[in-house]
């Protein structure tokens, strides 16, 4: 029996996304790209299809390189939007020039690690011990709710099929519903 059933009742049946793509390479080639295809952004495109398919309406998407105070301008616009959810993917490994995590961490009211932990140990499976190397994170601010994800397709494919069946029900609770 799954005890979380009365708290799944009433979910909203759509909400609103802003994707995050973080690459300095895509962002200095494709710049103002306003869809992934026109940025050959897999990881974009894969995000964009899986939230279209479980009622995801995706209000904003943008590029952005490596850089924290970009990362931040573009997450605190998301903020101030009509968006429900930000994803951003790519800029989350330990490599000097990957910042996300630094740029979006100070934004959180409320942390959710148990989004971090369950991707860490589900990777586990796919990647073997290397998944020491991630790390995706998720949070709230401003009754938003934030995911950092790496940039590879299937680590992208993989957290979303961990968020997407939760994504209602996150969006209720944060909402304080």
């Amino acid at each position: 029996m799954d005890i979380s059933l009365p708290h799944k009742e009433n979910l909203p049946a759509s909400y609103r996304c802003a994707i995050l793509t973080i690459s300095t390479s895509r962002y200095e080639k494709y710049k103002k790209a306003d869809r992934p295809e026109r940025a050959e952004d897999v990881s974009g495109k894969l995000i964009w299809g899986m939230l279209q398919v479980q009622g995801g309406q995706i209000v904003h998407y943008e590029l952005i390189p490596d850089n924290i105070e970009m990362i931040r301008d573009a997450l605190k616009n998301c903020l101030y939007s009509e968006a429900d959810v930000v994803i951003l993917n790519g800029g989350t490994g330990i490599s000097p020039q990957d910042v996300t995590i630094e740029a979006v961490m100070p934004f959180f009211e409320k942390e959710m690690p148990g989004f971090g932990e369950l991707f860490r140990y589900k990777s586990l499976e796919q990647i073997g011990n290397a998944v020491i190397l991630t790390r995706a994170i998720a949070g709230v601010a401003r009754q938003k709710a934030i995911f950092c994800l790496p940039g590879s397709p299937n680590a992208v494919k993989m957290a979303l099929e961990l968020v997407l069946p939760e994504m209602g029900h996150i969006i209720k609770h944060m909402k304080g519903q």
